[in-house]
């Protein structure tokens, strides 16, 4: 893949005293936007490599390891997809998006933690109840939560890959053959989330005194109708590892995307879904950029990837059984398997092409009184 031109860690130097001068965040998302400036830089230190056959120098420098970072994520979703493949049941499975409406957007600011755990809770009790009321088993589920459209603006909902089989009280795997499209009826999916969902909100706004006020939002978001998608069942577990590592490790935007930062702002591609999914161009001021990005920072410590029913850890054993398979802990070092999976040598010479890179040299970290946020180059020495 080619490298981007423009990447967020030039946004936040760029724009990053501005936005922190407007809008003083805390010291969490100012952690964050310090760690993305210094990703790949030598702030964090790296590795002089010596190519084996042509004899030229590399040096590598190593990476922030942020979730929040576009540069940081390629290997991990990699890895999470091939090791849910071998635990997955070997069944159908069906995509479930579950959405809210947009007047719900200012009481998730409230407390964005409690809302996004709201999200998982009743999301995750809306498919239970339908796993037992539908075919009488436990069904499960492996939720992600994106709260991003394409243009960075605020938009909770979570992904769901749902398999066609449950476990019965008697402990037994039932397969659902379901022969239509949808595992479960789409408006009574959504009319249930809905119920569930509002009256959380309702109680948790009554017990801070705040009803009132965003009763007539709440009365809006009620009448409008609540999308939840259910795409076709998967085909193979393949399908579903490629499906599942699209949506696990995403950032709001990744720096393929972006198409220009100057002084007018940020440009980049965004699809509007409103004229077909065509793809087109946005700019942004740049303080208005990242504070759009920085929504979606999620709080400290949140788990963005949740496992319920038979694919928590309770049920690992009967799923194990279920599959039939003898595990064996692999032998690769994390640099093999990346090569299996992606394709992708991190130690072939990118100068040849042939030899491989050979670490001659550990770069220490150079530290700086200034916060990169302020500038990456204030790290690098004269």
């Amino acid at each position: 893949m080619q490298h981007p031109v423009f990447e967020i860690a030039d946004i936040i130097e760029r724009f990053g005293k501005q936005y922190i001068g407007k809008y003083q965040p805390n010291a969490y998302i100012l952690r964050i936007l310090d760690a993305l400036t210094k990703c790949r830089t030598p702030a964090l230190g790296g590795h002089k490599y010596l190519c084996d056959c042509c004899g030229k120098e590399r040096i590598g420098y190593n990476s922030c390891g942020n979730r929040h970072c576009p540069k940081c994520q390629a290997t991990k979703q990699a890895f999470w997809a091939e090791d849910r493949m071998n635990e997955a049941l070997k069944v159908k499975h069906f995509h479930i998006v579950f959405t809210v409406p947009e007047e719900l957007n200012t009481i998730c600011l409230l407390d964005s933690k409690w809302f996004y755990n709201q999200l998982f809770q009743n999301v995750w009790g809306t498919l239970q109840t339908f796993g037992y009321s539908h075919y009488g088993i436990e069904s499960g589920a492996i939720c992600v939560l994106h709260t991003w459209g394409q243009n960075l603006s605020l938009h909770p909902h979570i992904h769901c890959i749902v398999p066609a089989a449950g476990f019965t009280l008697r402990g037994n795997l039932k397969r659902i053959s379901k022969k239509g499209k949808y595992l479960y009826p789409v408006q009574m999916l959504s009319s249930t989330f809905r119920g569930k969902l509002m009256g959380c909100i309702k109680n948790k706004l009554k017990h801070r005194g705040l009803l009132p006020l965003y009763q007539p939002l709440i009365d809006k978001a009620w009448r409008k109708p609540w999308v939840v998608f259910c795409k076709p069942s998967f085909g193979s577990l393949e399908h579903i590892v490629k499906y599942l590592g699209q949506y696990t490790h995403r950032v709001a935007i990744s720096n393929q995307r972006i198409l220009a930062v100057n002084g007018n702002g940020v440009t980049f591609m965004h699809k509007d879904y409103r004229d077909g999914g065509r793809q087109k161009p946005t700019t942004l001021t740049g303080v208005e950029f990242i504070r759009r990005w920085c929504m979606h920072i999620l709080p400290n410590r949140f788990v963005k990837i949740r496992y319920y029913g038979i694919y928590s850890s309770k049920f690992k054993a009967m799923v194990k059984r279920e599959n039939k398979k003898l595990v064996i802990k692999s032998k690769e070092t994390s640099a093999e398997r990346l090569l299996r999976l992606t394709g992708v040598d991190v130690f072939l010479c990118p100068f040849c092409k042939k030899g491989r890179m050979v670490a001659i040299e550990t770069l220490p970290r150079i530290r700086s009184p200034t916060s990169c946020i302020y500038g990456r180059n204030n790290n690098i020495p004269v």
